[in-house]
């Protein structure tokens, strides 16, 4: 039998590593920003063709590269940030593995421009699909500009399965995001299409932070700053007043580079603990000062899950330094490290057993609390007790006849009044008869348990209704068939709406703006991450536009469902839940009865639009079981 194992062609490894390496064109602005940071630049600009599937170039000003190293670059595991395996565990740069640009040149054409401040010329290559294709001296400016052209073209398998233009540049957005908050001292600029969609200068973190997340975010950030012989921590936490339900505001940063790590994650909500509404997660831009020997970076391709080596007192750290910024608003009670959780103790404070006596109580044993003559009466309280006591008589002279005086002012005044009540009430007694046997029927027919589900009895046993979730079916049911059934069903607002958003959601607001049209939304751009609304869905009347939007936008970052379709249906749950009786509302029997009666004629009772169950039926043989 011949031997069956056999080396792969350069070219299929590296198309192995871009898929590890290489997930979307975000990855690609991630791997080349990197690069630009290590090389020194303080000027980054990205330009993007059709969500980055056309193009993405980016330029920097950085140190530029010799003629043998911009053809090196390209090569497999040729880095210039490590010599020897010790490296590993030493590191103070972005990159190191010398993969991603072979892995970017196995799915795309790349065209290479770079020039170092001591070349009189730059040096101009080109690599389509590994493949060499030219190299050439050319005039450019100094540092180094690479395009990539049609990501994945040569992998059609890869390049289905990308999402739609929005929904890239969600991603492209937020790996700058990432990049641009550890690096606040680099200017970046952003064009998408030819739209400048994102610019920052050199700031900084607060600058860069408040011009990414909007100017409302300055109000809530709180700063942290604790040195520690294991780890230094910087940077802001946010108010509990800022968090949202959403991730979306949350970076760990460790020696500059931005990492997820959700244990680390879980300190910092328990430092919230209480100070927060259900389900909301705080917003926070933490920095960790470490030792790079005391972590290790290597343990995943994209290089955000880094390992540590002290992950359990890190963790305490974190919590306390993050009630101690609390506590320094008045949040939480503040922590003082000084004290080591010890009490001072006042100097003049003593323990001697001869300093300490038995309390001491005077009586008046000849006290009489029955003689007011006597020295322990109450203040005044002997000569007024004295004049009762002797003029007691007094208080009953004329009293039968102020008696009758008062009794024939009442009948004449009062006995019409009264009479006409008492025949009010005689009246009516037959309607409220009536009212009380409807009453007393529905009260043996439904039950509200803790503010939260309808409980009903039916022939198989006892059903039990999620009261809020039977509300949102029977409202999305509502708008659903509104919506099909008009095509121009808009509210026109009296005053516009004016929001302020982050640099991200903006962005996506403009993206989807045209198919929120179609719905009913009357988006204007004001530039400067700010737009207005103009006119609104009807359906949204009574409902706070700006946390449909929120909800709307929260719901799309986490789904990549089809445009059109899909933000008509998030835009209908989006109302159904905003406008549905929340957890906790009490009902009375008349509500619960229309709530059940409601969702009976919905088409699919037993499931909300986002599919959670609504009805639960305790069968009888299971209450018999609990006996």
């Amino acid at each position: 039998m011949s031997d069956i194992i056999q080396l792969l062609p350069d070219n299929v490894a590296n198309q192995i590593a871009a898929g590890e390496v290489i997930q979307r064109p975000a990855s690609v602005i991630k791997e080349l920003t990197e690069n630009a940071i290590d090389a020194g630049a303080t000027d980054i600009q990205i330009i993007i063709k059709d969500a980055g599937k056309t193009l993405i170039k980016v330029i920097d000003n950085g140190c530029g590269m010799s003629v043998t190293d911009a053809r090196m670059c390209f090569e497999r595991h040729a880095t210039s940030k490590l010599q020897c395996a010790e490296d590993l565990f030493n590191l103070h740069t972005k990159g190191f593995r010398g993969e991603a640009m072979a892995s970017i040149a196995a799915i795309a054409e790349v065209e290479l421009l770079t020039s170092r401040s001591t070349d009189e010329v730059g040096t101009k290559l080109t690599i389509k699909a590994s493949e060499f294709i030219a190299q050439e001296p050319a005039q450019c400016n100094i540092g180094t500009t690479i395009s990539v052209k049609n990501l994945f073209y040569n992998v059609p398998a890869r390049r289905k399965f990308l999402k739609s233009d929005s929904a890239e540049i969600k991603h492209l957005l937020t790996e700058i995001q990432r990049v641009a908050i550890a690096h606040s001292d680099i200017a970046f600029k952003v064009k998408h299409n030819d739209t400048l969609i994102l610019q920052l200068d050199k700031s900084n973190l607060r600058q860069r932070i408040v011009a990414l997340m909007g100017k409302s975010i300055n109000q809530h950030l709180i700063d942290i700053n604790v040195k520690t012989e294991l780890i230094n921590i910087t940077g802001y936490i946010c108010k509990p007043e800022a968090a949202k339900k959403r991730f979306g505001e949350q970076f760990f940063f460790v020696n500059s580079r931005f990492m997820k790590h959700p244990y680390f994650h879980r300190s910092v909500t328990g430092a919230y603990e209480d100070l927060l509404p259900i389900d909301h997660i705080p917003a926070y831009f933490i920095f960790f000062d470490v030792n790079p020997n005391d972590i290790d970076v290597n343990i995943h391709p994209t290089k955000t899950e880094i390992k540590f080596e002290n992950e359990q007192a890190i963790w305490q750290i974190i919590q306390a330094s993050i009630r101690e910024s609390l506590g320094k608003y008045n949040i939480v009670p503040s922590i003082d490290f000084d004290t080591q959780g010890l009490m001072d103790i006042p100097s003049n404070v003593g323990f001697k057993e001869d300093s300490v006596k038995a309390p001491s109580v005077e009586i008046n044993p000849f006290f009489n609390p029955f003689d007011y003559n006597s020295g322990g009466s109450f203040n005044g309280g002997s000569s007024r007790e004295e004049a009762n006591l002797q003029n007691w008589e007094t208080l009953h002279n004329n009293f039968e006849n102020l008696q009758q005086q008062s009794f024939d002012s009442y009948s004449n005044q009062q006995f019409a009044s009264n009479t006409e009540n008492k025949i009010s009430s005689a009246i009516n007694s037959s309607s409220q008869a009536n009212t009380e046997f409807s009453e007393e029927s529905l009260q043996k027919k439904y039950l509200q348990i803790k503010g939260r589900y309808i409980a009903t009895p039916v022939k198989s046993g006892l059903m039990i209704i999620d009261q809020h979730r039977a509300h949102l079916r029977t409202l999305y049911d509502r708008y659903t068939k509104i919506v099909a059934g008009s095509s121009n069903h808009s509210q026109i607002c009296m005053f516009p709406i004016q929001i302020e958003l982050g640099t991200i959601d903006y962005q996506l607001i403009l993206s989807i703006s045209e198919e929120l049209g179609k719905l009913g939304f009357d988006i204007a751009d004001l530039g400067t991450n700010t737009i207005v609304i103009n006119s609104y869905p009807a359906e949204c009347d009574g409902v706070d536009i700006k946390d449909i939007l929120n909800a709307i936008l929260n719901d799309f970052k986490e789904n990549t469902l089809s445009m059109e379709n899909y933000i008509r249906e998030r835009l209908l749950i989006s109302l159904a839940k905003s406008a549905a009786i929340p957890y906790g509302k009490q009902l009375d029997l008349r509500e619960m009865k229309l709530i059940v009666d409601e969702l009976f004629i919905s088409p699919i009772p037993n499931l909300t639009p986002d599919n959670k169950k609504i009805i639960n039926i305790l069968k009888m043989e299971d209450l018999a079981d609990l006996f």
